[in-house]
């Protein structure tokens, strides 16, 4: 197998890179991580130029334009025009090429805003997303539409995972641009340093299931060798490990030692307010696979920041 990762110096990338070196790759796997300086996949002659030259027989399609509540608001056409462009063009030199699998990355905003809970991976395309990221939405849910006119059309082996919210070392630790987490610890860092309070955007009453990025990893693995549906798959932790925003906030302060005051800026917006989706598709397939317990992520997150915050604040 010759297993060609888009977006492989990203949060997730970065994890599967480490949790292969760490023992996880096989003797027959040669994995190849590549980033928007090898190609750009937004034009269709570098994308397939790419894999003409690694010639991958499994890929796993991280590449995405993303960015946290606030961009998105700003930018929700140049979500979808990118994203779309960067998913044709993997797709369809994955198909070219001969690629044998090919497993990309969805995530939970695609389901629709207004749903019942828990969501689970039938309901991906029952109504609109949410009208502060719809760009980003929409574009990601029309992978599963490829997908499933590769499989029937060319007999394509093309699936794709939902991740709930990702976090880990190697995250877009950006206050501005970036997702709430690694946002937090950010802004949790500055404050002990200024020795002020730490303001929370938002009520921090939203719920989040939060997925520690080298589980992730784990799971991307299994999904790679053994998966072989063409629906996608909900990898996440159970609906009963949500946290709120505020629980979020005080776990990464508990974790950096901040002993500061907890701050809620209720003029910034909240975003969805939950999101809980099923796991249990998974729990099917995979029901002993152990997830790293919240609390400890955070903390391997945090001690990863402070060691590396020089390049992680960019």
């Amino acid at each position: 197998k010759r297993i060609l990762v888009t977006g492989g110096t990203g949060l997730v990338g970065r994890a599967i890179e480490k949790v292969v070196a760490d023992g996880e790759g096989r003797p027959d796997e040669e994995w190849i991580f590549v980033s928007s300086r090898d190609a750009d996949l937004t034009s269709s002659s570098e994308t397939k130029a790419l894999f003409e030259r690694h010639k991958p027989t499994h890929v796993i399609h991280l590449a995405a334009m993303v960015g946290g509540l606030f961009k998105n608001i700003r930018s929700n056409l140049d979500f979808w025009r990118t994203n779309i462009h960067i998913n044709d063009n993997v797709l369809h030199s994955a198909h070219e090429l001969g690629v044998q699998k090919v497993v990309s990355c969805l995530s939970t905003c695609i389901f629709p805003d207004k749903t019942t809970y828990p969501i689970d991976e039938t309901m991906i395309h029952n109504g609109p997303p949410h009208s502060s990221n719809f760009g980003y939405s929409y574009a990601k849910r029309m992978i599963d539409i490829q997908n499933r006119g590769y499989s029937e059309q060319h007999g394509r082996h093309f699936t794709a995972v939902i991740p709930t919210n990702v976090f880990g070392p190697h995250d877009n630790f950006n206050i501005e641009d970036g997702h709430v987490l690694p946002g937090l610890i950010h802004k949790v860092y500055l404050a002990k340093q200024s020795g002020s309070a730490l303001t929370v955007w938002g009520t921090g009453k939203p719920r989040r299931q939060f997925i520690y990025s080298l589980d992730l990893a784990r799971l991307f693995l299994w999904v790679l060798r053994e998966y072989d549906e063409v629906e996608p798959i909900i990898l996440s932790v159970g609906e009963e490990d949500e946290v709120s925003i505020r629980e979020a906030a005080e776990a990464i302060a508990e974790a950096m030692e901040f002993r500061g005051e907890l701050v809620f800026d209720t003029t910034k917006s909240d975003g969805q307010f939950k999101k809980t989706a099923s796991n249990a598709k998974l729990r099917r397939y995979l029901p002993g696979f152990q997830f790293t317990p919240f609390r400890k992520a955070v903390k391997e997150t945090c001690a990863w920041f402070n060691a590396n915050y020089a390049n992680a604040r960019k």
